[in-house]
């Protein structure tokens, strides 16, 4: 009986015939493909907190250049954050299979000895672990998050923000190295003998690594099933088994569509909502005003069929939403032509979000409504009742529930 090493450092420690150059490769062009069109949704997805309009969107600190893509979110179409994200989070959950097959393929060569022969080595081993690290990181942090279980110290989004830009950097540089050699070995099948990845002593195998490729898809195919129908809705929400808002809808009646916050949570008591108690502050250019729900139910009502799309990937059916439009609420308060930005600040006791700003294009919209009624029936409490903003193609987190004051001006 042969012994075999014993230490991950000696080649012949590895010994999966699976291991190779061509296996490597059709992984690495997969993941460059998919990578790319997460890093620019993820992008996308940021830009749409307006987060260069107010610190109360965005606390990452210190973006400096990293802020170049940000510009105004638009309001159209209305489902665009709700595809934009739904892709990210679906498409990042999907590759999860290639991306641990791609390490483990290559795994020996994180074990080589000596740590750096030369300079230009020592570099490509740095930027091979940062590329590691980078991608644990982002998947990790990003999958905690859609399970509503973030767990990280910090906040998620400045930790997402630069660990992203950290891994792409490095995700970049090593593509741009491996790529043409990756094309190369796919379309030619070249010749593997005396590549480092290439087992010197391989054991028996016990699958091929086409079929081991069809595991992987496999394994891609059953999350994406499991996942996509957060984002689809419908009767295939009943198929996102591995989604925070995946199965039946909660409850029934008018209001019985997901959410992430319920009133319990927010520290909402019912006693500030009622009729009596309640009032929506409103200030702007002439004062201020101070509006019962029952004077906003004689202003002008308008409906609007939007849907909710959070951050974790999952969203709503278009919901019926009827209220007073946010650019006549600023008609109120001094401003009868185009209307401002608005800061928005709710009841909310817990949580993030407790606060959100809004800009004027958003104001603008005629669809854009502080909500009073959803699907024909009032809000009910886990929905944002006494009122709630609702903005056509915004994150989940700036349609702000539980309403108290809304100041219309410069931020």
């Amino acid at each position: 009986m042969r012994d075999h090493p014993r230490l991950p450092t000696s080649p012949g420690f590895w010994r999966s015939p699976l291991r190779g150059p061509w296996f490597t490769s059709v992984l690495g062009l997969v993941l460059l493909a998919g990578i790319t069109v997460l890093f620019l949704t993820g992008l996308v997805s940021y830009a749409a907190y307006n987060p260069d309009l107010s610190r109360v969107n965005d606390t990452t600190p210190d973006k400096g250049i990293l802020g170049f893509y940000l510009f105004a979110w638009p309001t159209g179409p209305v489902w665009l954050y709700r595809f934009t994200q739904g892709v990210h989070v679906t498409l990042g959950i999907t590759l999860i299979p290639v991306l641990l097959a791609k390490l483990w393929s290559v795994v020996p060569r994180l074990f080589t000895l000596p740590p750096a022969r030369s300079l230009a080595h020592a570099l490509e081993r740095i930027s091979l672990l940062l590329l590691v690290g980078g991608g644990l990181f982002e998947f990790t942090t990003g999958v905690l998050n859609v399970q509503l279980d973030y767990v990280f110290p910090g906040s998620f989004y400045p930790l997402h923000f630069y660990g992203a830009w950290v891994f792409f950097a490095a995700f970049v540089a090593h593509a741009v190295l491996k790529t043409p050699a990756a094309v190369r070995t796919v379309r030619r099948r070249l010749r593997e003998e005396g590549d480092d990845l290439v087992a010197p002593d391989p054991g028996p195998p016990t699958v091929s690594r086409r079929g081991a490729l069809w595991l992987v898809g496999g394994g891609s195919l059953l999350l994406f099933l499991t996942t996509v129908g957060q984002s689809l809705g419908g009767p295939f929400r009943r198929t996102a088994l591995l989604a925070p808002h995946g199965g039946k809808d909660p409850g029934g009646g008018p209001n019985g569509f997901q959410i992430n916050k319920t009133a319990a949570y927010a520290g909402i008591a019912a006693a500030e909502t009622g009729e009596e108690a309640w009032r929506l502050v409103v200030t702007g250019r002439t004062g201020t005003v101070r509006l019962s729900r029952a004077q906003l139910l004689r202003l002008p009502l308008y409906s609007s069929s939007l849907p909710i799309a959070c951050v974790e990937g999952w969203s709503t059916a278009d919901q019926w939403w009827r209220g007073v439009r946010l650019r006549d609420l600023a008609a109120l308060v001094g401003y009868d032509g185009d209307p401002p930005d608005v800061f928005v600040e709710s009841l909310q006791r817990h949580g993030a979000f407790r606060r959100a700003a809004l800009r004027s294009n958003q104001v603008a919209d005629p669809r854009s409504l502080l909500a009073l009624y959803v699907n024909g029936e009032p809000l009910s409490p886990d929905h944002g009742y006494p009122a709630r903003i609702i903005v056509p193609a915004a994150p989940g987190v700036l349609n702000t529930k539980w309403v108290a004051r809304l100041t219309f001006g410069d931020l």
